[in-house]
């Protein structure tokens, strides 16, 4: 269902204007008005808009003749005009000479004019953002207010109105030429980037020391990233705590070995790693030292583009228990050790072989991968991925830094490094503004409206207003789990209905104030194609509670059709500070509304009610995991109406086509343990809805389900409390 319509305070009421007396009373007021009025001193005038574009350099497409160039269109002569070729699209450009605040665009057409165009803004005329955009172009003298800094102003024409070109006689950019200070890009890391080469001097040391501070600081402030240069490096353990990123700077794993451990354990929790959360490797050959690399992780913790030449072990010391991780674009030459893991998802990766299924095991486009046993072995497994793009990522070209952005692949299967040099677009780190602790959201939206990708490095950041990301192809990549805070009650971050978008690697915590969202992507009742190039939700976590108060009403809501949501883990935290059925409030977590969105490594657990809600056509998922809340206080307080509880995952009924594969909910209703779920996924049953290797678990007998799917599923009761699952193989 939509999200509830915020009230509105009506205006207030008029006063009803005074009747005054002709004459003495009426000459008063006057005098008292005039005097009052010499005391007030004279707001400041505002500069009007000036004219910027006239005589400035302009370029275009394409020109009709020798008599209709680009520079006609900004000599200010009115009848001299410049004309295009007889196709679509064509562009006029001009060049202000510097940043400018521009606030409006007259367009004075020809007779030939465009029926649909775009004005765009750049700060570098390579980058451009959509200042206006119609599809109702009427001609004659058009008037768009736009606004935005920009150097670079463009006509984008995309359909004309004539069997002619597009024809302009004046094209005018209005607004103030002192754009304020330009925001540079590029720059220093910051002192929470740790760089090493392989002379680098006391590497092990660094490394335990900033273990020693993040081993079990699961709510603390402290964030990391460990970038290892191409090279070897030798005799490492890499013991990687909360909020800890390590990476290799090269553009393939191979570039950077390390003849050691990159190791994630749980001795700090008792042997326990379901709590190992808000971690990642990245990019890095490793030799374990005992043939073997340890990766006990739970959720929010990625294992991407590694290879481990050796076997890779994803239980803690002793085979305590652990609750779930991801692997994407590695390759594993020996066997993976699942042991203790609940549940796992590996995507477009290759492994030598796999070990134990617990409950929920998924695989698509890995190489080596064990076949579909579900429900016994809990194996579910694709042969290849529909849809994937690889996370962006830092990197070193020679001695300057860039992010790579890797290219959409479509039913992909192993790793995109396997034969060579990975397919993609490499970006200077000049193109990007660094965002470094105490930047105000402010700032941040100007860096955006330049033009500027965003590198968050690794901090807490505080937002008083919406992160704006409105430019397509815009990169926000953040470094050892950057996390932002929204203030006041704002939604943390938004992104418009562009192609391209990259978001990755960040954290964003509910702040103290409830707020509507925390992450949008793309308005209500976005409608554009970005098939051919969508926008990617990758490492991007959200978290309501645990380090303190926290609410939201809905975590995630994705309108833009055609989104990739790669890795998330959305959680209203059941532990630490500041957690309370009322108290980190968040009723619903993902919000699917666009059309062919694809979810794959989709973590979801304990919102008070829906976890997943999906509203738009021809959406797929490959691998849940869902908790329901523990704390719900009674079964009142999740009645869902005639049904009991709110389901872990829904689909709408007004959905006709829907597919997802290897789905888990569990629950652990600690206060009451009496509570009914009438069942854990809700779909309505027709031919184009179905549903693929399907289980629920009620944990030591704390809550039951009575239904898998709908009323399909035998009820947990049997098993009371034993924690074993019931299965539904396929729906319906």
């Amino acid at each position: 269902m939509p999200a509830a319509a915020v009230p509105v305070a009506p205006p207030p009421a008029r006063r009803p204007p005074l009747t005054l007396r002709r004459g003495v009373t009426g000459a008063l007021v006057t005098a008292l008005v005039a005097a009052l009025l010499a005391l007030v001193p004279a707001p400041a005038a505002e500069a009007a808009p000036v004219l910027l574009s006239q005589g400035r350099p302009a370029t275009a497409s394409s020109q009709e003749n020798g008599g209709t160039p680009a520079a006609a269109a900004v000599d200010g002569d009115p009848g001299t005009r410049w004309s295009s070729g007889f196709s679509d699209p064509q562009w006029l450009q001009v060049d202000l000479g510097g940043p400018a605040a521009v606030s409006r665009v007259v367009l004075r057409w020809e007779a030939a004019y465009a029926k649909a165009y775009r004005i765009e803004l750049s700060t570098d005329g390579t980058n451009w953002s959509t200042a206006h955009s119609t599809t109702t172009g009427a001609g004659g003298t058009e008037t768009v207010p736009v606004t935005g800094t920009a150097r670079y102003v463009r006509m984008h024409g995309v359909t004309r109105a004539t069997g002619y070109g597009y024809s302009l006689w004046e094209f005018q950019v209005y607004g103030n030429g002192d754009g304020g200070p330009v925001l540079p890009g590029g720059g220093d890391l910051g002192p929470n980037v740790h760089v090493f080469d392989p002379a680098t001097p006391g590497i092990q040391a660094k490394l335990d020391e900033v273990f020693r501070q993040q081993e079990s600081a699961q709510f603390g402030s402290g964030r990391h990233a460990f970038l290892f240069k191409p090279g070897t490096y030798h005799n490492l353990n890499a013991q990687i705590g909360f909020y800890t990123q390590i990476a290799g700077l090269g553009l393939r794993p191979g570039d950077t070995t390390i003849n050691g451990d990159v190791t994630v354990d749980a001795g700090w929790f008792n042997g326990n790693a379901t709590q190992n959360f808000w971690r990642g490797a990245e990019g890095l050959t490793l030799n374990p030292v005992s043939g073997t690399n340890r990766w006990a992780v739970s959720q929010a913790a990625s294992f991407r583009r590694m290879h481990v030449k050796g076997g890779l072990n994803l239980a803690p010391n002793g085979y305590g228990w652990a609750s779930g991780g991801y692997i994407a674009d590695s390759k594993v030459d020996g066997q993976v050790g699942n042991y203790s893991q609940q549940q796992w998802y590996t995507r477009d990766s290759a492994i030598g072989g796999w070990s134990n299924s617990v409950w929920n095991q998924v695989f698509s486009g890995v190489e080596g991968a064990p076949a579909t046993g579900f429900p016994e072995p809990r194996y579910t497994t694709l042969a290849t991925t529909p849809i994937s793009r690889e996370k962006p990522f830092l990197y070193l070209d020679g001695n300057e830094y860039k992010v790579f952005a890797p290219a959409k692949r479509t039913n992909a299967r192993g790793t995109t490094w396997a034969n060579g040099t990975p397919q993609g677009e490499s970006i200077p780190l000049s193109r990007f503004y660094l965002v470094k602790p105490g930047t105000t959201a402010a700032t941040i939206n100007q860096a955006l409206a330049q033009g500027l990708h965003l590198l968050f490095t690794p901090g807490v950041y505080h937002v008083d207003r919406t992160i704006e990301v409105n430019r397509a192809n815009t990169i926000v990549l953040g470094l050892g789990l950057a996390t932002i805070i929204p203030d006041n009650g704002v939604t943390a971050m938004r992104v418009a209905d562009v192609d391209g978008v990259r978001l990755a690697g960040f954290l964003i915590d509910a702040g103290a104030v409830n707020s509507p969202t925390l992450l949008e992507i793309g308005p209500q009742g976005a409608a554009a194609d970005h098939a051919a190039n969508p926008t990617t939700v990758q490492d991007v976590y959200i978290r309501i509670g645990g380090a303190g108060p926290g609410k939201a009403t809905t975590s995630m809501v994705v309108n833009s059709d055609d989104t990739i949501i790669d890795h998330t883990w959305v959680w209203r935290a059941d532990h630490g500070d500041g957690v309370g059925w009322e108290t980190n409030r968040a009723d619903y977590g993902v919000r699917v509304n666009g059309d062919d969105v694809l979810a794959t490594g989709l973590f979801v657990e304990h919102f008070n009610k829906y976890d997943v809600e999906w509203y738009g056509e021809r959406g797929r998922t490959i691998f849940y995991q869902n908790e329901k809340a523990y704390d719900a206080p009674d079964q009142a307080a999740i009645q869902n109406g005639t049904t009991k509880g709110y389901a872990a995952y829904r689909v709408d009924d007004s959905v006709n086509t829907h597919e997802a594969w290897g789905l888990g909910s569990y629950c652990n209703y600690n206060v009451d343990p009496g509570i009914r779920q009438d069942h854990g996924f809700k779909t309505p049953v027709k031919p184009g809805v179905k549903f693929h290797s399907l289980l629920v678990v009620s944990l030591g007998g704390m809550g039951h389900y009575n239904h898998v799917i709908n009323e399909t599923g035998a009820s947990t009761v049997p098993a009371g409390t034993s924690t074993v699952p019931s299965t539904v193989v396929s729906f319906p």
